[in-house]
């Protein structure tokens, strides 16, 4: 078998990268009262025994920086039902709050209702990958809900999983 020779420009890159399905979370903090946040869709699980998490961030975005000086970052992992909040949560200006129902914890973490799962996590490294960083958390605290199916990311769209087979 041989593979198709393809020119690597930036929109055959981004194509091929949004072959892979993937989670989306929303990434929030209290800072001076307000709520910050961002979505993204790099998101995974690193280790067990300490808990990390981590998600990649593009190196010019000017929310990371923000949420990234906080002591606590909460991590809500989306259901299906937040095809919106997605949308909104990764918009470049306006409220990307507006609609949504959050909970924010003692230390400033803030969470989305309805997410299947909340981690109160702290950054604890970020590694420069070409234009992107690689940011490492460890999870301080999380609550998990059952029964929330998840929204993923796939061909650049919002997608629901289809039931099981």
């Amino acid at each position: 078998m041989t593979l198709a020779i393809t020119a690597f420009d930036q929109s055959v890159v981004r194509k091929a990268f949004g072959q892979f399905p993937s989670g989306v979370v929303a990434l929030c903090a209290e800072i001076d009262g307000v709520p910050v946040g961002m979505a993204a869709s790099s998101f995974v699980g690193v280790s067990i025994d300490p808990p990390l998490v981590a998600f990649c961030v593009q190196s010019t975005s000017t929310t990371w920086p923000r949420l990234a000086a906080c002591t606590r970052v909460g991590i809500s992992i989306l259901g299906e039902a937040h095809d919106v909040a997605a949308r909104t949560l990764a918009q470049k200006t306006g409220d990307r709050f507006d609609g949504l129902t959050t909970v924010t914890s003692d230390d400033g973490a803030v969470f989305i209702e309805g997410a299947s799962m909340w981690l109160d996590a702290t950054v604890t490294e970020e590694v420069p990958a070409g234009d992107h960083e690689i940011v490492l958390m460890r999870i301080n605290e999380l609550e998990i809900v059952d029964g929330i199916a998840p929204i993923v990311f796939h061909s650049s769209k919002f997608r629901r999983l289809a039931i099981d087979l």
